[in-house]
């Protein structure tokens, strides 16, 4: 049982991290007045790519655990340790100005940029054998309220706090891959 609670908070931290890519983002696109079935359409829209991106992922690391054993564990902590960091270095770049609006190609363009890390973390989680339904529910939900969150925040602050989200989902990827790879 407290294995069960173990993955469930360990699956929840994840989403919260990969969901902090898309709350920053959503901040900075929160600034251009969306209406709110806009907000709701951006949100359901993360959120499913959130859902087939570590799918796919965690698919493909299946065929690496089985293929290649305990290598594949190594690399799937350092997936999230090169995905952590670069996050982090990301969120102190100030040339992320997104020209993209999220209506129609733009919108999927826009969900996919904010999905792909999710990819690299199903790896991981495929080859270490994670329940697919946890990750596909935290991962969606997670990505769905927290890209509302941005969106609504994004329309009364300021977007200065997106950097310091991202950096924090960042660093929270981070210690997961240096907890997989040397605990």
């Amino acid at each position: 049982m407290s294995a069960m609670i173990g993955e469930i908070l360990t699956l929840a931290l994840m989403a919260f991290a990969l969901g902090m890519d898309a709350f920053s983002v959503g901040l900075g696109m929160g600034m251009y007045k969306l209406r709110l079935r806009q907000i709701a359409k951006i949100g359901i829209t993360i959120g499913l790519f959130h859902v087939w991106m570590p799918l796919l992922g965690m698919i493909a690391g299946r065929f690496l655990s089985n293929t290649f054993g305990a290598i594949a564990g190594y690399a799937g902590g350092g997936l999230l340790l090169l995905l952590g960091v670069q996050m982090i270095w990301s969120s102190f770049r100030e040339d992320e100005d997104s020209l993209i609006t999220p209506v129609g190609l733009g919108l999927l363009i826009f969900a996919l940029s904010v999905s792909l890390d999710s990819f690299s973390v199903g790896l991981s989680l495929g080859i270490y054998g994670a329940k697919t339904l946890l990750v596909l529910v935290f991962f969606g939900a997670g990505a769905a309220i927290l890209t509302w969150a941005g969106l609504l925040t994004g329309r009364k602050v300021q977007s200065w706090i997106g950097s310091y989200s991202e950096a924090l989902g960042g660093a929270i990827l981070l210690a997961f891959g240096v907890k997989l790879l040397f605990l």
